[in-house]
């Protein structure tokens, strides 16, 4: 009998402990499933970074959004998923996320190159039970809304490197962009140029900060 350990990733615990509960009691031939379970960005980087060294996850679970909503983000599940990606190569993972738009997950699948993506409205004990067995043998998974947005192709995509999403998170905490240039090794002419280009890409560029946060926020980059 091999053993399958799963990490899950979720700020929300009862959501975490209700995916711990399904993923244990999936019939899966030859496999016994063990979960261990995270409900924060530091928690999830400790386990990770410790797996190094001792047992290695086969899959990880991974929320995108491990903060509450009205409270400052300065790391997310995109960020573990790239750490798992560089430390445990070989580990499988899955996004669990609420961000449906096509923009957000296109970008996930460009910077972690994940085996699955779920919406979350999308599951349900069946969809984690075909994750598990995708994944294990033949990735990628994708739910039906996930699948969608990674087929919808819009005239203009956003691609965020590193310094823009820098650029939209010290906006978010109240950063003036005249200061901006004390976090972010750009110049301020080069600043300003992103922050407007920024707002081209989200449609806001006849608006003003706050409205940019907003967009970002509600794709899910901040």
């Amino acid at each position: 009998m091999k053993t399958l350990r799963i990490l899950a990733i979720d700020d929300h615990e009862m959501t975490m402990l209700g995916y711990k509960f399904i993923l244990e009691r999936i019939s899966f031939e030859d496999h016994t499933i063990i979960v261990d379970t995270a409900n924060s960005y530091k928690t999830g980087k400790e386990k990770i970074e410790a797996s190094v060294n001792s047992f290695k996850y086969d899959i990880i679970f991974l929320d995108v959004q491990l903060y509450p909503p009205n409270e400052n983000q300065p790391h997310n599940g995109e960020d573990l998923g790239k750490l798992a990606r560089k430390i445990i190569p070989k580990t499988k993972i899955i996004f669990m996320s609420s961000f449906s738009d096509n923009h957000r997950i296109n970008s996930i699948l460009k910077s972690v190159d994940p085996d699955g993506y779920l919406v979350k409205t999308d599951i349900d004990p069946k969809s984690l039970e075909d994750a598990v067995k995708t994944v294990t043998f033949q990735p990628p998974y994708y739910s039906s809304k996930a699948l969608g947005a990674i087929r919808k192709r819009m005239s203009t995509h956003i691609e965020l490197d590193d310094n823009d999403k820098k650029i939209l998170y010290h906006l978010s905490i109240g950063t003036k962009t005249k200061d901006l240039e004390k976090h972010i090794e750009l110049s301020p002419s080069t600043i300003e140029n992103r922050k407007r280009h920024l707002k081209s890409l989200f449609g806001t560029e006849k608006e003003n900060d706050l409205a940019l946060i907003l967009a970002a926020k509600n794709r899910g980059f901040i």
